[in-house]
């Protein structure tokens, strides 16, 4: 476990020494978000009974672990392979699956942290409670995971930041503001309705947003069953990509 727990710190350490940048900048972009959105809409749109300021928090804090996990791997290992630094990594005989569950886990440690700094800004302005709090646990740590995951296939595929951004772009960001951050699927056309049931970041967020209100769109344990096929479907492919060294090993 050496490997795993040098790796972790390494990982840690790497968006702390910057936290001002990785951790603090999105707390107050989604403190933005807030502030904009709610003295727009608070006074004039309900859903499900909750005032929009209310339902708009936990849509802000997911959406923010889900990027900031995606940030941490992928941008670690872009930076590994464009320095070189990466065959630091690779030279010591660390397993493959320590060397996946340190960045994971390192990815999720700065998204949770994100949330939570992003839950401590906002929950000052408006009503805010905990209905199921271990429902919001669950969906925010294997939320985190699974695109810490996915942050790991984009570092690897991604040979410059260029193609990194453009998966951010055409891919992370579509699935997370098209998701119901800031809006409930039920005010959408039936078409689009039934399109966002394809995506799984949908899920994500409507069962993380039962864990404050008892209200979803979809059945919580459904959504969750879902987010858990995904994190292991990518978690497959992570570790597959991983043992056959693509794109790292020369």
């Amino acid at each position: 476990m050496v490997g795993f727990w040098t790796l972790l710190e390494k990982e840690v350490l790497r968006f702390w020494k910057v936290a001002f940048q990785t951790v603090l900048a999105p707390v107050l972009t989604a403190l933005l978000y807030l502030l904009i959105f709610s003295h727009v809409l608070d006074k004039h749109v309900q859903v499900h009974g909750i005032a929009y300021g209310s339902f708009l928090i936990p849509g802000l804090i997911m959406m923010q672990v889900l990027q900031n996990a995606f940030a941490n791997s992928s941008s670690s290992l872009i930076q590994a392979k464009i320095t070189g630094s990466i065959v630091f990594v690779l030279l010591p005989p660390i397993p493959y699956g320590v060397f996946f569950a340190a960045y994971v886990l390192a990815a999720m440690l700065r998204g949770l942290m994100v949330g939570v700094g992003v839950l401590l800004a906002t929950v000052w302005f408006v009503d805010l409670q905990a209905v199921a709090p271990w429902w919001i646990i669950a969906f925010a740590v294997i939320s985190g995971a699974l695109f810490g995951a996915l942050g790991m296939i984009a570092g690897v595929w991604a040979e410059k930041f260029d193609q990194l951004a453009a998966f951010q772009n055409f891919l992370i960001m579509p699935l997370t503001m098209l998701s119901g951050v800031f809006y409930s699927i039920h005010t959408l056309p039936g078409f689009w309705q039934a399109v966002s049931h394809y995506n799984p970041v949908f899920y994500m967020i409507d069962g993380f947003r039962y864990g404050f209100f008892g209200v979803s769109d979809v059945s919580p344990l459904l959504s969750f069953g879902i987010v858990l096929a995904c994190f292991t479907g990518v978690s497959a492919l992570t570790l597959a990509l991983l043992e056959r060294g693509w794109k790292l090993r020369g």
